[in-house]
């Protein structure tokens, strides 16, 4: 039994209560006439988060967000399923039950996310049909494919149909999808949507019954833009560690806040309204739910006290009361050590206008600019001056793939950066100064199986990601130092980008505009074609 002020978030009343709990499930839920200082609410919920974003396998991820007020998330798990497919997953789930945080999945809708690149893995409607047979398979994960929807996809409707026999939610993801073909996507069944990134887009999504997810994430920060045009949801979609570090769920709450959101209306949006979209046990102080709450000192400062997990005391003051025992599993990259021809792009003309994708701080959203770039010994060079250097994408599943193109907006004066998290398919991805640097710095990748790199003149740092190339079984403070440490020396190659490991991770995404670089091309993600790096 705890005792406090608890707010109700069917009513919006606070009012004192005594909170009765047995066998994991809420007994009873009594006002009573005493006086409580501390503040009891339901445990928080991230309604979309990729836990493999974190760098953490699911139990590190555990580790860090529980003390923050976070009782639960619901993960699509398509970062791992694009490298490992169903055996990724497996993973994550039994990872996840080795500690008390209630991790709820979506079965993964586009593995791979578009037919234009290379994964490691494919999941077919048959097997996402099994998928969502599993009781903590709570939706079918956002649906990137927007243009299969649109294009009446045989596959993709198999798959949103199948969502529908097992009578859980589709969620989406549509970025500045409008007018006739967001309602042809409405109409599909997709209820969902984590990408807005203008008022409009928000005000008019939700007006066709969509329920919004307000982003606040490393990369994308949409909050504060958004804040003031409604939403349903708030929730995180892709968080670095030493952003975990400084809070979760509890962190995204006090920015809605500061930002004028009600806070009452601000907690509905991590608990009830979740709760009830994804008919999940959690999320709701109610007899019969899962005994999962959150002790904290007032409404606005938000400081977690005490966290609760189906009745069991599982944080308290920042610490966690659970021990955390990683499983390992195996990455496999299938390449070759690369030199820096690979990375060159010839022409035999003394210049050539190029297309040039540009990086927007914040944003996943990417813009397309042209640039002249000379010509030397046959391979077109890079602009410095211009902020103009060198992207690649090389495949790490054994077929040979490779693109090269231009990139604005990294800053980088010299040296350069590689990840093996490129969404969605997550082959490795190098942005640099120069093709010697850049066939160094993959090498170095492809010996550490995996992981974040940076090199100048000569020296390296590394993080390392055993776990598929995208997490590692290391606590977050230790992921977070080392994070860190490459953050500064990449500030130190003059990038100026707050998160450039997670924003070089977007450059690959297809499905978000406008230009982007997949292992087979330069892609155009409103057109949803290859385009040409030379423009004729």
């Amino acid at each position: 039994m705890i005792n406090g002020n608890l707010l109700n978030v069917f009513t919006g009343e606070i009012y004192p209560a005594e909170i009765s709990f047995e066998n994991g499930l809420i007994k009873c839920v009594k006002q009573v006439n005493e006086s409580y200082k501390d503040l009891i609410l339901p445990g928080f919920i991230d309604a979309h988060v990729h836990i493999e974003s974190s760098m953490l396998s699911p139990s590190r991820f555990a580790e860090v967000v529980v003390p923050h007020g976070t009782t639960s998330v619901v993960s699509d798990p398509h970062e791992i399923a694009n490298v490992m497919g169903i055996r990724g997953i497996k993973y994550m789930i039994n990872d996840a039950t080795s500690v008390p945080l209630n991790v709820y999945l979506t079965a993964s809708s586009c593995v791979p996310a578009t037919p234009f690149e290379t994964s490691g893995a494919t999941i077919n409607a048959d097997e996402v049909d099994k998928l969502l047979d599993m009781e903590d398979m709570v939706a079918l994960g956002e649906m990137m494919d927007f243009p299969g929807v649109l294009g009446g996809d045989t596959e993709v409707l198999s798959k949103i149909n199948s969502a529908k026999r097992h009578k859980k939610p589709i969620d989406g993801h549509a970025p500045l999808l409008s007018g006739d073909a967001l309602c042809k996507y409405v109409a599909a069944g997709i209820t969902t949507d984590h990408e807005c990134t203008i008022k409009e887009e928000v005000i008019e999504k939700r007006k066709l019954g969509m329920k919004v997810m307000l982003r606040q994430g490393s990369s994308a920060r949409n909050l504060k833009d958004l804040i003031n045009s409604g939403g349903d949801f708030i929730v995180s979609d892709d968080k670095h560690p030493e952003d975990l570090i400084k809070g979760h769920v509890d962190l995204m709450l006090k920015d809605a806040i500061d930002y004028g959101l009600d806070p009452v209306d601000a907690i509905k949006m991590v608990t009830i309204n979740p709760s009830t979209h994804y008919n999940l046990n959690s999320g709701l102080i109610v007899p019969g739910r899962w005994a999962d709450m959150v002790v904290v000192d007032d409404l606005e400062k938000l400081n977690v006290k005490e966290v609760y997990i189906k009745g069991e005391l599982v944080a308290k003051d920042n610490q966690i009361l659970f021990t955390v025992k990683p499983h390992d599993l195996e990455s496999s990259f299938k390449l070759n050590p690369k030199t820096s021809v690979d990375f060159e792009i010839s022409s035999e003309n003394k210049e050539e206008i190029l297309r040039v994708i540009n990086v927007f701080e914040g944003q996943l959203i990417t813009g397309e600019s042209e640039a002249i770039l000379g010509v030397d010994k046959g391979n077109i060079q890079p602009d410095l001056e211009e902020d103009i250097l060198k992207i690649s994408v090389v495949e790490r599943y054994g077929h040979n793939h490779m693109c090269n193109g231009f990139i604005h907006g990294f800053g980088l004066k010299n040296g350069a950066i590689a990840t093996s998290v490129a969404h969605d398919s997550h082959n490795i991805i190098v942005v640099g100064t120069s093709t010697k640097e850049m066939a160094a710095v993959t090498n170095r990748l492809i010996e550490n199986n995996g992981g974040l790199v940076a090199t100048s003149n000569g020296q390296f740092e590394s993080l390392k990601l055993p776990i598929a190339g995208l997490m590692s079984n290391e606590s977050a403070d230790d992921v977070s130092l080392k994070l860190n440490i490459l953050q500064k020396k990449v500030k130190e190659m003059g990038c100026k980008l707050s998160s450039p490991f997670m924003t070089m991770s977007f450059m690959a995404l297809l499905v978000i505009p406008k230009l982007k670089i997949s292992d087979r091309g330069l892609f155009d993600g409103e057109m949803f074609e290859f385009v040409d790096l030379i423009k004729q």
